[in-house]
């Protein structure tokens, strides 16, 4: 698992009305070797999750004690 995680939270982009997939997309597409993407929501993104993974990504899910998730989605390189 890398040591390097860049943050994005959707929750701004879901209170706009937007999906956030393009953003997601945009933002894995950039990761540097050894880097990955911890994603903050509102809920659990199990379509995302699936997803990234059949694309090679790994994920770890948290949920902390605000109810927010926290998935960690990287690539074993």
């Amino acid at each position: 698992m890398p040591h390097k995680f860049k943050t994005l939270d959707v929750r701004p982009i879901l209170a706009r009305g937007v999906e956030p997939f393009a953003e997601i997309r945009t933002r894995v597409a950039n990761l540097a070797p050894g880097e990955g993407l911890s994603v903050i929501a509102p809920f659990l993104p199990s379509p995302l999750i699936e997803k990234l993974g059949s694309e090679g990504f790994q994920s770890r899910v948290e949920r902390d004690l605000g109810g927010l998730w926290v998935t960690h989605f990287w690539r074993d390189d």
